[in-house]
C-alpha cells in the first residue's frame, strides 16, 4: 500500500489500524529484553511518526502520544480508563474491537484458560526452555503448522510467533494473561454511559473471549449506543489475518469524524 499524504488525519488511522496492532501483539513490545528488539521497535515507530507533518521536530515520546493518544496501549480497558480519568477531551471516537472489558474468566475461552494461566503456567516454562534450543528454521516450521488454518498469514506474524519460544517472553505473556483473568471482572457501565456517544463497540458472533451474549446484554443496557455485531466471521485475533480488512472497515466508519480533525 502506498500513501502519499502526510496529513495526520490520514496517517493516524492507518497507524492505529494497521501497524499498532502488530506491535501490541508482538511479545518484544510487551517485554523488550534484547537491545536489537528495542532498536527495531523504536525504528519502526520512528519512521511512522516522521511521516506526519508537524511532528518532525518533536521528541519520539511526544510524537507517539500525539499520533496514537497513548504510548503503550494494552487493550480496550485502556480506552475506558482514559474516559474514567477524564483524559478524553480531544477524543472524537474510540473503537473497541472484540472488547474484553468484562468477565474474561467467565467467557468460554476464559473458563478453559484460567486454571492453566493462574495455577499451572509455571509447568510450561521447562518445555518452552527446551524448545528454545531448536534451530530457527524448525521453529518457523512449527509456527507455520500451528497457523495453517488461517486464510492468510503474513511473514511478520511468523517472525513474531517464533519469539514465543523464549522463556522470558512466554513468562510475561502468561503473567499478564493471568492478571486479566483475575482483574477484568465487571463491566464499567458508569464510564460507558458517560461517554456513550464517543464509543463504538464491535463484537463477534463466534468470539470465545467476549461471546455474543455479552453483546446482547450491553445492547440491552445501552440501546442508544453504537454497538455492532460482526457479520464477516472475523476472529478475535484479527490482526493475524485480517488487519487490512479491519483497517478499511474502521476508516469507513470514521470518515465523518476525521473531517473534524
Amino acid at each position: 500500500m502506498c500513501v502519499a499524504s502526510r496529513m495526520r488525519a490520514v496517517i493516524s488511522p492507518l497507524y492505529l489500524a494497521l501497524m499498532k496492532p502488530h506491535l501490541e501483539s508482538c511479545v518484544q513490545f510487551w517485554a523488550s529484553y534484547y537491545k536489537k528488539d528495542i532498536e527495531v521497535l523504536e525504528g519502526v515507530q520512528g519512521k511512522v511518526t516522521e511521516l506526519v507533518k508537524g511532528l518532525e521536530c518533536k521528541s519520539g515520546e511526544k510524537q507517539l502520544r500525539e499520533l496514537s493518544g497513548e504510548k503503550e496501549a494494552q487493550g480496550d480497558l485502556i480506552a475506558l480508563y482514559k474516559y474514567l480519568k477524564g483524559d478524553c477531551n480531544q477524543v472524537l471516537r474510540s473503537v473497541l474491537l472484540f472488547p474484553t472489558i468484562e468477565r474474561m474468566a467467565q467467557s468460554p475461552q476464559g473458563k478453559l484458560m484460567t486454571p492453566l494461566l493462574c495455577k499451572l503456567r509455571y509447568a510450561l516454562y521447562m518445555p518452552v526452555y527446551l524448545l528454545s534450543f531448536l534451530p530457527e528454521g524448525v521453529k518457523a516450521s512449527l509456527v507455520r503448522f500451528a497457523l495453517r488454518g488461517m486464510k492468510t498469514c503474513d511473514e511478520s506474524s511468523i517472525t513474531t510467533s517464533i519469539n514465543l519460544f523464549s522463556v522470558d517472553c512466554i513468562a510475561n505473556i502468561l503473567y499478564m494473561a493471568s492478571q486479566e483473568m483475575m482483574k477484568v471482572v465487571e463491566r464499567d457501565s458508569t464510564t460507558i454511559k458517560q461517554n456513550l456517544k464517543k464509543l463504538i463497540f464491535y463484537y463477534g458472533t463466534g468470539d470465545s473471549w467476549c461471546p455474543q451474549h455479552y453483546y446482547d446484554e450491553i445492547k440491552m443496557d445501552f440501546p442508544d449506543g453504537d454497538i455492532r455485531l460482526c457479520e464477516k466471521g472475523l476472529r478475535h485475533a484479527f490482526v493475524l489475518d485480517a488487519s487490512k480488512e479491519v483497517a478499511a472497515m474502521i476508516t469507513d466508519w470514521l470518515q465523518d469524524d476525521l473531517t473534524k480533525l
